[in-house]
């Protein structure tokens, strides 16, 4: 489409990117018929489309509303329209550029902002969210069945493995994990253990930068990703295979390092590196030899949820976890809408929880028509808002797998 944006913008290296992002869209509206929230709002602007055009018109007035917020703080950036898109447009990289110039000229109600700024203080510190969690988890037996529902389930982690391999591969611990569902990691490094590899956290790495970033503290997130690219500098000088993600939010995100430090004469060339080399642990057990896995005999049928993050944004086919589980021995349960997001999407179902629940309910059915006796999913965030309406448990896939 044309553009006709104004210098103010046109001058800063998000303009210039967010111009060659409008042009490449040809408004054909593809992108429409797999955008969650068109889907239940029927309104042009609750879809990528319309969204872009918001977009545009900010660009190219420098004026922006309320209205234009609403609508943008709607969008999952679950990149949905990303996939289905015939001419490739980066809608969630324009996205992020347009709720960024919003923020700064838009200052949002005190109670807003208050939500937001306790949400970047705690959800990316593991050393606050533990124990909120844990506190949350101690009283849940005395609080009324509405918020108790909210509050995960204690989990508990077994061992890791005391071997040692030739092929190392490091960790991503994150942050909301290591307290929510401590044994994810932990039954990864169990399941590559028995595949020759070694897997471990490096010390100093935390959040992947996701909350802030899409929250529109773009400084804070930054600054989370140096600190991690340093954490994990050593191991990956001393060559270790891959940066394993066993949460999809935050391997969407570690994938993006790379541009979005492109302009930092420090770390451009160390993101470039680190987001090459993160994978999600299922591209990892797809390369491998799983005959060395004990074959499972079982009657689990497992319905297989596919993040949005997982299939839309790092491009990871939405059969890969069950073709895994097939070789393994699992029957897999059928589902429907796989690339329909479930609600969760970081913050929003904390920001936008009417709209959350709306997709919550039809992702619950979606998952659970075919009878399964578990639900598996690849996003922590995920697992804990399915769980909280599914009627089987849901827990990580990679744990099926730790026998």
């Amino acid at each position: 489409m044309q553009t006709n944006i104004v210098q103010t913008y046109l001058a800063t290296p998000e303009g210039k990117e967010a111009e060659a992002i409008l042009r490449s869209c040809v408004h054909c509206g593809f992108c429409t018929a797999t955008c969650p929230t068109y889907q239940e709002l029927n309104d042009e602007r609750d879809g990528p489309r319309g969204r872009i055009y918001l977009i545009k018109q900010l660009l190219e007035t420098d004026q922006v509303t309320d209205k234009t917020r609403t609508h943008l703080d709607r969008c999952l950036t679950c990149r949905s329209c990303e996939t289905t898109c015939p001419s490739g447009v980066q809608y969630g990289r324009l996205l992020d550029i347009g709720r960024g110039i919003v923020e700064k000229k838009l200052e949002r109600p005190f109670t807003d902002r208050l939500v937001r700024w306790v949400l970047r203080q705690i959800l990316p510190n593991a050393n606050r969210f533990g124990p909120l969690l844990r506190f949350g988890q101690a009283v849940k037996p005395i609080l009324p069945s509405a918020l108790a529902n909210k509050i995960p389930r204690t989990r508990k982690a077994a061992p890791w493995p005391e071997s040692s391999h030739p092929r190392v591969m490091v960790a991503l611990a994150g942050c909301a994990q290591p307290s929510a569902a401590p044994n994810t990691n932990a039954a990864a490094a169990r399941v590559l253990d028995k595949l020759g590899i070694t897997l471990v956290e490096a010390q100093g790495a935390g959040c992947c930068g996701a909350v802030n970033h899409h929250l529109s503290a773009q400084e804070a997130a930054l600054g989370e990703m140096r600190r991690n690219i340093d954490a994990w500098w050593p191991a990956v000088e001393a060559g270790c295979q891959a940066i394993v993600i066993t949460a999809s939010g935050c391997g969407a995100m570690v994938q993006e390092y790379g541009h979005l430090l492109r302009d930092d004469p420090a770390y451009a060339s160390k993101a470039k590196r680190v987001s090459a080399l993160a994978k999600d642990i299922s591209d990892i057990l797809l390369n491998e030899d799983l005959s060395v896995l004990k074959p499972l005999t079982t009657n689990q049928k497992v319905a297989v949820h596919c993040p949005c993050t997982l299939q839309h944004a790092m491009r990871q086919g939405n059969r890969s976890v069950e073709t895994i589980l097939v070789k393994v021995g699992f029957e897999i349960a059928a589902t429907k809408d796989t690339h329909l997001c479930c609600g969760s999407a970081g913050t929003y179902s904390i920001l936008q929880p009417k709209m959350a629940k709306r997709l919550l309910a039809n992702k619950v059915e979606a998952l659970s028509f075919d009878n399964p006796t578990q639900i598996v999913t690849s996003n922590i965030g995920c697992q804990l808002h399915i769980e909280t309406e599914a009627p089987v448990p849901v827990n990580h896939w990679i744990e099926l797998l730790d026998c």
